[in-house]
């Protein structure tokens, strides 16, 4: 999808001097869909074409907890589990 933003002229042009505009808005929509539970973490990677570290170091740089509860290391302490028997 693409997305135009219009942005008046003396705000854009000391945030391009410093800044990539289109970047950090898609890391900012990110970064808030995250937070909210809207997008996962895979999805925020992929929306940002970064690895899975990538991505972990990202969210940390940005103060962001990881959404990772319980039931989601319950989850994965079976499947590990399920691995290891293989």
């Amino acid at each position: 999808m693409n997305v135009t933003v219009s942005i008046p002229d003396e705000v854009a042009q000391p945030l391009a001097e410093h800044a990539d505009i289109p970047r950090q808005m898609l890391e900012a929509l990110a970064i808030e869909s995250y937070r909210q539970e809207i997008l996962s973490f895979g999805q925020i990677a992929e929306m940002l074409d970064l690895s899975i570290d990538e991505t972990n170091v990202f969210l940390k740089k940005h103060n962001v907890p990881l959404n990772y509860n319980f039931d989601d290391m319950e989850h994965d302490k079976r499947a590990i589990e399920m691995f290891l028997k293989k």
